[in-house]
């Protein structure tokens, strides 16, 4: 189990591949998972990897409260899909964990169900409090305009990258290629978003973290459900 080198293409490849149907490593919210996992990545995931890119982004949004992240960080090698051979080894921060544990005597396997335990009644504190908020939830529909660095630019290839942004209270919708002069098009794309938990500042930062394909973004339609 694990995602090999994540310093390496290849590691990078297999977390690109592991984020592709999921927004977090574990769960449905950031956790101390993200927080083990993104430590472990030396820099921006390139490009053309939008789900590793699109995560680490997202991730790195909570620097300041990563500490406060629910769960418990586990060893690199916990992580991950579990056909790949964990190859990171153990750094001084897990032997030095490592020490503790053997000295009151727990095995690895006790304490991997300590942590899941206290991952899983986080999340449902998490659950609850979410339960608790009013039924009425203000939502906004947002027309976007994506556009590119020039006519040579894949676009498919950038919308793939904008779809794969995912958020709690953002939902994706139709889009369409607009011709602006000189053989150049832009991305045209419409979501739903709940105003609480998604803004267009937000929207922004993510999609022209795709530098590579992302000229800039503008919100051509903005309307309240």
């Amino acid at each position: 189990m694990g995602f090999g080198d994540l310093k390496s293409p290849a590691g990078l490849q297999v977390l690109n591949d592991y984020l592709a149907d999921r927004s977090y490593i574990e769960g449905y919210v950031p956790s101390q998972a993200d927080v083990a996992v993104f430590e472990a990545v030396s820099g921006p995931p390139p490009a053309d990897l939008c789900h590793a890119l699109r995560w680490y982004n997202h991730i790195k949004s909570y620097e300041k409260e990563k500490a406060s992240l629910p769960g418990v960080k586990k060893a690199l090698g916990k992580y991950g899909p579990a056909n790949v051979e964990d190859t990171t080894g153990n750094g001084a921060t897990d032997s030095k964990d490592d020490d503790d544990i053997d000295l009151f005597g727990s095995d690895d396997e006790e304490e991997s169900e300590e942590a899941k335990r206290l991952r899983e009644e986080r999340l449902a504190q998490y659950e609850s409090k979410k339960a608790k908020k009013p039924a009425l939830v203000a939502k906004s529909s947002i027309l976007l305009d994506v556009k590119p660095w020039d006519d040579e630019t894949d676009m498919a290839k950038l919308e793939e990258c904008v779809r794969s942004i995912q958020a709690d209270g953002l939902v994706w919708g139709s889009s369409k290629l607009v011709p602006v002069g000189y053989g150049i098009k832009k991305l045209q794309i419409q979501c739903v978003v709940e105003d609480d938990k998604v803004g267009t500042d937000m929207l922004e930062e993510q999609i022209t973290a795709f530098e590579d394909y992302v000229q800039s973004m503008d919100v051509a339609a903005f309307n309240k459900i």
